[in-house]
């Protein structure tokens, strides 16, 4: 029986690869957060891999505040970087696959039309910086590896948009929200199921991939379907991202290309409005 490590196990991505294992128990599957495995032990690693001894390994985690990595560039760096970097190589060194998961951050934002895996990174945030880091020193260790992009994650599990934007618009009468970032928001639920198909599929094909759900919007437009499927009672304003500063700066435009994934490993891509549908139902 094969084993599957999942790393950041509490993360949203590793949470619902936990309830979508229970579909898959032809594995066996170890799931660690930073009590069983911690990442951030660059010396004891490998050791620590060498004990668990998987034969895949699903690196969901990373540090993903945004804002806070701009004044944590070294913790940024050791869990999107460096911790990689080794799993990548133990990975290389022990015949064990690996799925790494990486962001649209690495992309500056300047794009007018959806970005396929050839398109050039250059992030423009700390986050962004320490990630493509990490998705270098990936395929430098361990070229077998697959790295998937993402975007937007949201999911019933952790802290994000969806929840966040569902609790506010019952707290209050009126929100502004951002309208001049576009991209497509990615259901964790989805990226998991995705996941599982390429693990399942005969071929392992390596390399970058991308994947969020169909849809091309702005974070306002997303507050307006998250209002709209929890009929909340909430006016939403949109504003131009000059009057919400932040002190990382977010890629304008990063909506990711899937034609990759889908081509490659049948991978099915549902509609934003249908994902945020099923966890809304979930939340309520």
């Amino acid at each position: 029986m094969e084993k599957i490590l999942v790393t950041g196990a509490n993360g949203q991505l590793g949470s619902e690869l936990n309830v979508l294992s229970k579909n898959y128990g032809q594995f066996e599957w170890v799931y660690t957060d930073w009590e069983e495995l911690n990442l951030c032990d660059l010396d004891n690693l490998a050791l620590s891999l060498t004990k668990i001894n998987p034969q895949i390994i699903i690196n969901c985690a990373a540090h993903t505040a945004v804002d806070r990595a701009e004044s944590e560039f070294e913790l940024s760096d050791v869990l999107n970087h460096q911790s990689v970097a080794i799993l990548a190589q133990w990975s290389h060194e022990n015949n064990c696959k690996l799925i790494h998961v990486s962001t649209d951050y690495v992309f500056d934002g300047t794009a007018s039309t959806a970005l396929d895996e050839t398109a050039q990174p250059n992030p423009i945030n700390v986050y962004g910086v320490t990630k493509l880091a990490g998705e270098k020193a990936c395929m430098l260790e361990n070229p077998e590896a697959i790295i998937i992009r993402t975007s937007w994650v949201y999911s019933s599990f952790g802290n994000n948009f969806v929840k966040t934007m569902s609790r506010l618009m019952q707290e209050r009468d009126s929100l502004s929200v951002v309208n001049d970032q576009i991209g497509s928001p990615t259901y964790a639920a989805d990226l998991a199921q995705a996941i599982m198909t390429i693990i399942a599929h005969q071929q392992w094909q390596a390399g970058i991939y991308h994947f969020s759900n169909e849809g091309e919007i702005s974070w306002y437009e997303f507050a307006l379907a998250i209002q709209e499927i929890g009929n909340f009672d909430c006016a939403i304003s949109g504003i131009p991202s000059s009057a919400y500063p932040t002190p990382a700066k977010r890629p304008q435009y990063s909506l990711l290309d899937k034609t990759k994934i889908k081509k490659t490993f049948r991978v099915i891509v549902p509609e934003y409005k249908e994902s945020l549908e099923k966890c809304m139902k979930l939340l309520r």
